[in-house]
């Protein structure tokens, strides 16, 4: 036991024995990313997160642009709520669908490669041993060494297919993503950035509720922005101007379209 943990330690300091870190070797980090405390990750992998981030910002950016394009056209205000509204509601479902979808085609290919590699382990176990002396090899890890690893890795099934699966296949078995929690996620926050844009609609009209809706789309993309950069440990202000150049342009290009086109060329 006392030697199991000494080969453990020995993998985890030159970042080969992943269990606990990301599986990025130390020395190919991009020249941005965060060091101080890579020892504390957040969980990020089950898909909500991600989902949530492109969710709220999908649905501002979605449905500012809409509000404001079907208001460039200058119909009654009830057409423009009703707009938002189908907007809000048909985003939500289709963006929930696409990330289930998508979550669950990924983890069905990560479970079958998963299910593929413990097929050699078990039927192939010395041929297992000797691709993953090949990695640590190539990896600069001395000869004898990376046999040792090797042999320790492959001691039993579970940790052999954890280490194939880390090493080999990039994947981590314990965090193949969660797709109902993805779609939940992105339904729940699209309809929220949808929303906000929409609200001056619903309490207010014409010229008014247009001004409104650009302020109210303008302070929720700098705070999209900045929500992303505390979770992203990056510099709040670019992101929060890079999310609102982003809604800017969308709504700016939509609007301009409705007022070109207006609602008399429609009919």
């Amino acid at each position: 036991m006392k030697a199991t943990r000494e080969l453990r330690a020995k993998g985890r300091a030159t970042g080969l024995f992943s269990r606990k870190v990301s599986g990025t070797h130390p020395s190919r980090r991009p020249p941005g990313e965060v060091q101080i405390g890579d020892h504390h990750h957040r969980r990020v992998q089950g898909g909500g997160a991600r989902a949530a981030v492109f969710g709220v910002s999908d649905g501002l950016v979605t449905n500012v642009s809409l509000i404001l394009g079907i208001a460039g056209a200058n119909p009654g205000p009830g057409v423009v709520r009703l707009a938002g509204v189908a907007g809000l509601i048909a985003g939500a479902f289709s963006m929930a669908a696409g990330e289930w979808v998508s979550m669950r085609a990924q983890r069905e290919l990560f479970e079958r490669e998963l299910a593929l590699e413990k097929h050699e382990i078990s039927n192939r176990p010395e041929g297992e041993r000797r691709e993953l002396v090949r990695i640590y090899e190539d990896r600069g890890v001395e000869p004898t060494v990376a046999r040792t690893l090797a042999s320790e890795m492959m001691r039993t099934p579970e940790l052999a297919l954890e280490t194939h699966a880390r090493e080999e296949l990039g994947i981590d078995p314990g965090a193949l993503g969660q797709p109902l929690q993805a779609a939940l996620s992105s339904f729940a926050t699209f309809a929220l950035g949808a929303l906000l844009p929409l609200i001056p609609w619903l309490v207010s009209r014409g010229t008014g509720a247009e001004v409104a809706s650009v302020v109210v789309g303008g302070l929720a993309a700098l705070g999209v922005g900045a929500a992303l950069a505390v979770f992203t440990h990056r510099s709040w202000w670019w992101s929060s101007l890079r999310q609102l150049l982003i809604s800017a342009v969308a709504a700016a290009v939509t609007y301009g379209v409705g007022t070109a086109v207006g609602i008399s060329s429609v009919h």
